[in-house]
């Protein structure tokens, strides 16, 4: 198996599952413990904290320490990168958005095309003579 050093692979990987993503919107609410971050899903606490080690690997979650508690709390920072990664596509697909619409526009103010078939205009018999 690769390791991956990108920090950008890293979060993608993270959030390549859909229990972590769960997790990610729940503390986006705010702090929880383990045990409330579990509730939601059919898996065992060990399981759930394995899956926080991945977010906290990734830079993701940080876990704090008050008493016997461990809350859990959202590190925005690595999602930021995410989001400015993919900014630079977005420019890209609302400019090809941008001419599919003049496109459209275009097409809607001019007036309508003779019907045709597949190949073509239809010539009459002797037409071309």
């Amino acid at each position: 198996m690769q390791t991956l050093t990108d920090p950008l692979s890293t979060t993608f990987a993270a959030l390549a599952d859909p229990t972590r993503r769960g997790i990610l919107a729940r503390l986006a609410q705010g702090e929880a413990t383990v045990t409330e971050l579990a509730a939601p899903y059919d898996l065992s606490l060990p399981a759930i904290s394995k899956h926080l080690k991945v977010l906290q690997r990734a830079g993701l979650i940080e876990q704090g320490r008050q008493a016997q508690w461990r809350p859990c709390r959202l590190t925005p920072a690595p999602l930021r990168d995410v989001s400015d990664w993919l900014g630079q596509y977005r420019r890209h697909w609302e400019a090809s958005f941008d001419r599919l619409d003049d496109y459209l526009q275009e097409l809607q103010a001019s007036p309508p095309a003779t019907k045709r078939g597949p190949g073509g205009p239809r010539r009459t018999k002797g037409a071309d003579r």
